[in-house]
């Protein structure tokens, strides 16, 4: 086709909506259109490049174009591109489950296919309602869930259900079933209003307390390990997930860990829950699962809460939940690929990791720059208006996104969540590109 940029612009102004996005901001502006990438950059219609400091959204692993991922996807076109799983297998679908069983922790045997990260919480939520309604010691009255202040799960109505009611639910609030909240581990801005050398991880033993509490009732416990993303990637402190676990299992709570953002080694290890040696009972995975390529995700379970779908079909057992294109075979064919990449990628993550401590270390001197959070290859940088007292800008002022536009300019694209500047490079960045984006956003920053 040869619609000209102009008309292309123009389209985009006129038919497209775009996610997360003000679309009359968004509108008075000119529109930046990707046509292409190759490597780290994504190259726009008038041949531009910005370096890709968020992975496309968190889940581009090895970079764009990667030439044994294009082939996967090419070598299953030539064998079939789409075949449901209901009732059917298909081949690549059923390798990947297998593989993934063999990565992840220890008793997660067992792999339910969707589409993305939302989709993936969804499934383990009403797995784990119908499993307690039908399990050998059912307990139909196990039907909340417990989830953190400032978590973000998904934007399907269960998924958002478990989400912060604050941070982008409000809207919806009349649709939602109850959830019970935990204070969030935010050690920058404590909810117990405590410092790091007076903290005794107050939070955590107030989530222990609660799961006590409502033990009766609950159904499960879900938690983002380690980070919780679009909370402004706030790192939990070392042993609260160890805790988490710990506290579901003395009554007898599932754990459902949600590693869309954190898994496939984006926090140094290939998943965030291997770091405090926890085994959940589900694992909800997405984005990196196909190292960014196609819609893929995946929920993993144990034999327990499987044999509890067992049955003859008269007795209403089956787990009727499922996507049209659930186990999609090209979608299973890159994450395959991807898997196959990804041992090399990790065993050179720790000089990665180093070097973007060294200068996120330094970017914490800005005198703007009040707090930064580092797990992996992720980083929150937080903004404030008096690093002294810890006072934000004003929301309006919409700092983050002035950053992120100078950053624009420069070549580099990052998104903010609110006054929270994230980095999140794909893991295959060389040095030189890290030490780029770095240098970069450190005079951004610089510039308030």
């Amino acid at each position: 086709m040869n619609d000209t940029p102009q008309e292309l612009e123009r389209w985009d102004r006129d038919h497209l909506w775009h996610p997360f996005t003000p679309m009359q901001v968004y509108a008075d502006n000119r529109p930046i259109i990707i046509e292409k990438a190759h490597g780290c950059f994504l190259v726009d219609q008038d041949g531009r490049k910005y370096l890709d400091g968020v992975s496309s959204l968190w889940c581009n692993v090895h970079g764009h174009r990667v030439e044994a991922l294009d082939s996967a996807i090419r070598e299953q076109l030539d064998k079939v591109a789409h075949s449901t799983l209901l009732g059917l297998g298909n081949v690549p679908a059923i390798r990947l489950a297998r593989r993934l069983v063999e990565l992840a922790p220890a008793g997660l045997t067992r792999v339910f296919f969707s589409d993305d990260g939302a989709t993936a919480v969804e499934a383990a939520l009403k797995m784990a309602v119908q499993y307690w309604q039908q399990s050998r010691r059912p307990k139909p009255g196990k039907r909340k869930f417990l989830a953190l202040r400032g978590a973000y799960h998904g934007d399907t109505l269960g998924a958002v259900a478990v989400g912060d009611p604050e941070l982008f639910n409000r809207p919806f609030r009349s649709l939602l079933f109850e959830t019970i909240r935990a204070p969030q581990p935010y050690c920058y801005r404590c909810p117990f209003g405590l410092e790091p050398a007076s903290c005794r991880v107050e939070c955590v033993a107030e989530l222990e307390q609660m799961v006590r509490k409502h033990a009766d009732e609950l159904a499960a416990v879900v938690v983002e390990p380690l980070v919780q993303g679009a909370a402004g990637m706030i790192r939990a402190p070392e042993g609260y997930l160890r805790r988490v676990r710990e506290v579901t299992r003395q009554c007898d709570v599932l754990l459902i860990a949600d590693e869309v953002a954190v898994g496939f080694g984006r926090t140094g290890t290939m998943f965030a829950c291997q770091q405090e040696e926890v085994q959940p009972d589900f694992l909800c995975l997405a984005k990196g699962l196909t190292g960014g390529y196609l819609p893929l995700a995946a929920t993993l379970t144990t034999d327990e809460v499987y044999s509890a779908f067992l049955g003859r079909p008269e007795e209403g057992k089956t787990f009727y939940h499922g996507h049209t294109y659930t186990g999609n075979p090209l979608g299973a064919a890159v994450a395959l690929a991807n898997l196959d990449l990804l041992p090399k990628v990790l065993e050179r993550l720790p000089a990665k990791i180093d070097r973007f401590r060294e200068h996120l270390q330094r970017m914490a001197q800005l005198p703007h720059v009040g707090d930064i959070r580092q797990c992996g290859l992720i980083a929150g940088i937080e903004l404030v208006a008096d690093k002294s007292s810890k006072q934000p800008f004003a929301a309006s002022d919409r700092v983050g996104v002035r950053v992120c536009r100078l950053a624009m300019e420069q070549g580099v694209f990052i998104r903010p969540l609110g006054d929270v500047i994230v980095l999140m490079p794909p893991l295959a960045i060389d040095l030189a590109l890290l030490d780029r984006l770095c240098h970069t956003v450190h005079a951004c920053i610089a510039q308030l």
